[in-house]
């Protein structure tokens, strides 16, 4: 009997030498050298790399290989894509989907691991992304529920990474220098607050406690530019009192107080656009304002207004290089064209981007850019 399984493992083993001797000497594409044929690779649309990997093994262990996204980057072949997090209020049903943003189609991602199935809301999870290496993070969503996934855009497929230090829901999270910082949020049943802070490095897959927050923060909006991570609780009903923030410092690994005229100023959805901060009001007609360090004031954007007729509440926004993306309910897109003028004042251009028909009765909680 042990000589049998003996001689079953010597097989597998080898037939395991054979398939990847196999591999390597099969052409990728008949006739082409192997380096030129993954240039060719290079250049498939992203959304069917699921389908271009079931071609040969050696498609699928080229696509996989992460040199494979670093050759598209440093190539400047890799193309910006538009990912909404978004949810049916009527059947509870969550969903991912990606816009590619060159040719305007809309594709579904596969669905997040079971143990997010059952959240309370949507807006109870967190999502951060470190868009150059094509990466979304989902974190937290329940009470006793500390889990933690990555979506990896060049395999399309979501992993379990190290769970959360903290169950935690309804809390912000944000890349810091390529760190993925989960700030705040409630805890336990009863819905208490928290000051906790921690970070997770993707590289050792580890988190690590960070300093805590030196207040509760009602309600969160956040945003991270450059080395710094800004938090605020935002304007509340009735208005009495101005709203609180706090600034984490991650090179002194500090928080500070946030000044006066950010936070009051604060008015609205937060998107960075080449490390300047802004804001989209989701009143009135949708006023958009940039954030002035050198007096710590606000400034309003010129040009055009942000189609209000397809737009309506809620809103999630992104940004990617001199763009800002806003998503609606009903998924609608509008992308905002961003330009500073010689005096140092900012202008938008909207255009409205096709929206999928099939998520008509879907809200948008977070959204992304990510480059693949």
């Amino acid at each position: 009997m042990a000589e049998q399984e003996t001689t079953s493992n010597i097989n597998t083993i080898n037939d395991q030498a054979e398939e990847e001797t196999r591999t390597k000497s099969q052409p990728l594409i008949s006739g082409l050298p192997n380096d030129i044929a993954e240039l060719c690779l290079l250049r498939l649309p992203y959304p069917y790399h699921a389908l271009y990997r079931s071609v040969s093994s050696s498609w699928n262990k080229t696509i996989t290989n992460p040199r494979f996204l670093f050759s598209k980057q440093s190539l400047s072949i890799s193309s910006p894509y538009l990912f909404v997090f978004a949810f049916n209020k009527s059947t509870a049903r969550i969903q991912w989907q990606s816009l590619d943003l060159a040719s305007g189609r809309w594709f579904v991602l596969p669905p997040m691991p079971n143990s997010f199935t059952k959240i309370s809301s949507p807006h109870a999870l967190s999502c951060a992304s470190i868009p150059r290496q094509g990466k979304l993070f989902v974190l937290g969503g329940g009470d006793v529920n500390r889990s933690a996934v990555v979506y990896t855009a060049l395999t399309n497929r979501w992993s379990c990474i190290s769970p959360m230090m903290s169950p935690r829901t309804y809390f912000v999270s944000g890349n810091v220098n390529g760190k993925i910082m989960a700030v705040g949020g409630s805890v336990g049943g009863n819905g208490e607050a928290t000051t906790e802070v921690e970070s997770y490095d993707p590289d050792n897959d580890t988190w690590t406690v960070v300093k805590k927050l030196p207040m509760v923060l009602a309600k969160y909006d956040s945003a991270v530019i450059g080395k710094e991570m800004c938090v605020t609780e935002g304007w509340a009903w009735p208005f009495m009192f101005p709203p609180m923030g706090e600034v984490y410092d991650s090179d002194e690994g500090t928080w500070r107080e946030m000044s006066g005229g950010m936070k009051e100023g604060w008015t609205g959805v937060s998107v960075v656009i080449r490390d300047r901060l802004f804001v989209i009001s989701e009143h009135g007609d949708f006023p958009m304002k940039v954030y002035c360090s050198d007096d710590d004031t606000w400034r309003y954007v010129s040009g055009e207004k942000l189609p209000g007729e397809k737009m309506r509440r809620p809103f999630a926004v992104t940004g990617a290089d001199d763009r800002v993306f806003v998503v609606a309910s009903g998924i609608n897109v509008a992308e905002g064209r961003v330009s500073e003028g010689q005096n140092g004042d900012f202008s938008v251009e909207w255009r409205m981007v096709s929206s999928p028909k099939s998520s008509i009765q879907f809200s948008p909680a977070s959204c992304h850019v990510l480059y693949v």
